[in-house]
């Protein structure tokens, strides 16, 4: 069990409403001020067309990993923040942790002997994931929990699946950019829906 940092968190209401509207909080640095943000183009992923790569179907057919749903969200998202460079302040971790407990965030996580080898975490709202930010440890492991949350919310109905910005790893992995304009039309759309993550 890790010992908390007090420090000041966002309300979850103030969260879930910003994502609603296509907004989203990153810290400065590790220990930055939380800045808000709302990207003029926005990288999200096709969820029923996406096709994943030969070489990901590779992976995914040797079962390397173990995929499980939120049995380790704060140790996902500490491991995402664990770089030299990150967005993810303490501030952001415990506000998230508690928008966990309260049944909006979620992780994915690919585990292998019984050790957790990658993953990612996102926010569920309505019909829309937007994805914050993975990690690996091990070789692909990352892109098999993406795949596998890519597989959940086609199961669960989910027509959104907000990247925020395109990187050359999400272009890489199917992202597409679209306006703000879309983007805030895809999402009014998807908060509409009533869908349920695990």
């Amino acid at each position: 069990m890790r010992a908390r940092l007090q420090t000041e968190m966002i309300d979850s209401s103030v969260l879930l409403y910003a994502y609603s509207r296509g907004i989203f909080p990153m810290a400065e640095s590790r220990d930055g001020e939380i800045r808000w943000y709302e990207p003029e183009r926005r990288a999200v992923f096709p969820i029923e067309t996406l096709k994943f790569s030969r070489s990901l179907r590779r992976v995914l057919r040797k079962n390397i990993f173990g995929v499980r749903f939120d049995t380790a969200f704060e140790d996902v998202i500490r491991s995402c923040a664990d770089r030299e460079e990150t967005w993810i302040s303490e501030t952001i971790v415990q506000s998230y942790v508690k928008l966990f407990e309260e049944g909006y965030a979620h992780s994915v996580e690919s585990w292998c002997d019984d050790e957790l080898a990658g993953g990612l975490y996102g926010v569920a709202l309505g019909g829309a994931f937007f994805g914050e930010s993975m990690f690996s440890r091990r070789t692909d492991a990352s892109k098999v929990a993406f795949a596998a949350l890519v597989q959940r919310l086609r199961e669960r109905n989910f027509s959104l699946l907000d990247a925020q910005y395109m990187t050359p790893h999400l272009h890489s992995l199917g992202a597409l950019e679209i306006s703000k304009e879309e983007y805030l039309r895809r999402l009014s759309v998807a908060v509409k829906f009533k869908c349920n993550f695990l």
